[in-house]
C-alpha cells in the first residue's frame, strides 16, 4: 500500500501490521544465543576478563582431577603388580599413626619363623624371607651407597622380580652361601654404563661378588633399581652378622608370603597371626604382638580410599575458583543490565514479556560460562598432556569423561545460578522508567 492510499483511509481503520523488532517477542533459543554472542563480542575485553574466573576454575578442576586419577591408577597398578594375594610379615607391633614399632623385648623374625610358617600354613604357596642393610658397592673406580638385600630363590616369584640379563639366584646358590649378586637396573648403569655387568665383579664390605644377573627396571613400591640382591645366607653370615640373640637362627627383615589364591588371603592372614603368636608365646588377643602382618589387598583398598579422598579434596578446592568466577559473571551482568536499560524498555514497549527478557540475560550468562568452561577444559587437557610428556615415568594424568562433564556442567550451573538475579532484575524493569533512563 502506497503512502497516498494510507492517507485516504478513514480514521480508525487499522493498518497492516509492521514487522516487530527482532528483540521483541517470539525469539527462539538459537536466536537468543546469537544475540548473546553479538552482545559479548561488542565488549570483548570485559567478556574475556569476566570469563577468566570460569576458565581458571575449570582449568584447575580438570588438571587436578586428571593428576589425582593418574596417581590413583599408578599406585593401584604398582600394588597389583606385586600381587593382591601377598602377605608381608614385619617385626614390631603396629601402632596408630605410625609404622610398626618393636619393643626392646620383642623377638626378631628369623629364618626358623619362615620355615615353620611354610610347614604349618597350607594356604601358603611360596614364602620368601629377606634381610636388608646398607653398604658401599665398589666396581673398579666407581662406588655407590646402596641397599643390599639378602633373599632366597623364591623371592623372584613372590615379588614378581624379572631379570633383563643373566639369571636370578638359585636354591643352590642360597644353600651354599655363594658370593654372587644381581644388580638393579639403575645401579648397573651407574657402575658399568652401557657395558654388560654380567660376569664382572663388585666388592661389598671388602668381599668380592660375581655378578650373575641384572634386573629389569621396576620403580614403584617394589623398587630394586638401586639395590644389590645376594643370597640371604651370604648376607646374614658373611656381610652383616645377623645372628639372632634369642635363638640359634638368623634374623630376617621381613617375610613375604604368596597365598595360593586371593580369596584365601584373609584366612591365611588369620592363620599366620595365630601361629606367630603361638610360636612367640604371645597372648591370643593381639595386644602384645611383636610382629605385624600386612595384607596387600587391604593395602590396595586403603590406597584407593586415600587417593580418591585426596582427588575429591583437590577438586573441591579448585571449585572455589569457579564460584569466584560466577560472582564475576553476576557483577558484569548487573553492569550490563544498567547499561542496556533503554534497550530493555524499548523491547518491553514493542511487546517483549518478562520471560523473554529473563531468558535473554540468562542465555548471555550461560554462553559466557560455557565458553569459559570449554576454554578451561582445553587448558586443563593441555596441562595433563604436558605433565604426561614430562613425567610419564612417575605419573600419567587421566582426563576422564566424568571429569569433563563435571567441569562443563558445573561451569554452566555457575553461570545459571549467578545469572538469575541480574536476569530477574532486567525482567522487572518498568518499561516507561527504562525508556526515560539516562
Amino acid at each position: 500500500m502506497s503512502e497516498t492510499e494510507r492517507k485516504m483511509l478513514p480514521v480508525g481503520v487499522g493498518l497492516p501490521a509492521r514487522p516487530r523488532l527482532r528483540l521483541g517477542v517470539n525469539i527462539g533459543m538459537l536466536e537468543s544465543v546469537r544475540i548473546a554472542l553479538d552482545s559479548l563480542r561488542s565488549n570483548k575485553l570485559r567478556t574475556v576478563l569476566t570469563m577468566l574466573g570460569i576458565i581458571i576454575g575449570v582449568w584447575s578442576v580438570v588438571s587436578l582431577l586428571a593428576i589425582g586419577n593418574g596417581a590413583r591408577k599408578s599406585i593401584t597398578d604398582q600394588v597389583r603388580s606385586i600381587g593382591t594375594n601377598l602377605l608381608s610379615v614385619v617385626p614390631g607391633a603396629e601402632r596408630r599413626g605410625g609404622p610398626p614399632q618393636a619393643s626392646s623385648t620383642a623377638k626378631s623374625l628369623t629364618l626358623d619363623d619362615a620355615d615353620a610358617l611354610r610347614r604349618a600354613i597350607p594356604e601358603i604357596e611360596y614364602i620368601a624371607p629377606e634381610y636388608q642393610s646398607g653398604a658401599q658397592i665398589v666396581a673398579g673406580a666407581q662406588n655407590r651407597n646402596s641397599q643390599v638385600i639378602g633373599v632366597t630363590a623364591d623371592y623372584a616369584i613372590v615379588r614378581n622380580v624379572t631379570v633383563a640379563g643373566g639369571q636370578f639366584l638359585t636354591d643352590q646358590m642360597v644353600r651354599s652361601g655363594r658370593s654372587v649378586a644381581v644388580l638393579g637396573a639403575t645401579l648397573a648403569g651407574d657402575l658399568y654404563g652401557s657395558s654388560n655387568p654380567v660376569g664382572q665383579t663388585i666388592r661389598i664390605k671388602g668381599q668380592t661378588f660375581l655378578i650373575v644377573g641384572v634386573l629389569n627396571a621396576s620403580g614403584g613400591f617394589s623398587n630394586f633399581d638401586n639395590a644389590v640382591i645376594v643370597p640371604i645366607t651370604t648376607a646374614q653370615r658373611e656381610l652383616f652378622g645377623a645372628k639372632s640373640v634369642t635363638s640359634a637362627s638368623y634374623q630376617v627383615s621381613s617375610i613375604s608370603i604368596q597365598v595360593r589364591s586371593a580369596d584365601k588371603i584373609d584366612l591365611a592372614q588369620a592363620k599366620v597371626e595365630q601361629y606367630m603368636r603361638k610360636r612367640h608365646q604371645l597372648p591370643d588377643d593381639g595386644q602384645s604382638d611383636d610382629f605385624t602382618v600386612f595384607n596387600q589387598a587391604t593395602l590396595l583398598s586403603t590406597f584407593n580410599t586415600v587417593t580418591t579422598t585426596l582427588t575429591v579434596f583437590l577438586g573441591a578446592i579448585a571449585g572455589i575458583s569457579l564460584l569466584v568466577g560466577g560472582i564475576g559473571v553476576m557483577n558484569i551482568m548487573l553492569v550490563s543490565v544498567t547499561e542496556r536499560t533503554k534497550e530493555i524498555g524499548l523491547r518491553k514497549a514493542v511487546g517483549a514479556k518478562k520471560r523473554d527478557i529473563l531468558r535473554q540475560f540468562l542465555v548471555e550468562a550461560l554462553v559466557m560460562s560455557i565458553l569459559g568452561g570449554l576454554l578451561g577444559l582445553l587448558l586443563g587437557y593441555g596441562t595433563a598432556m604436558g605433565i604426561k610428556a614430562a613425567f610419564s615415568q612417575y605419573i600419567t594424568p587421566i582426563v576422564t569423561p566424568s571429569a569433563v562433564l563435571l567441569a562443563i556442567g558445573f561451569s554452566a550451573a555457575v553461570g545459571l545460578f549467578f545469572g538469575i538475579y541480574p536476569a530477574q532484575r532486567a525482567a522487572r524493569l518498568n518499561p516507561i522508567q527504562a525508556l526515560r533512563y539516562e
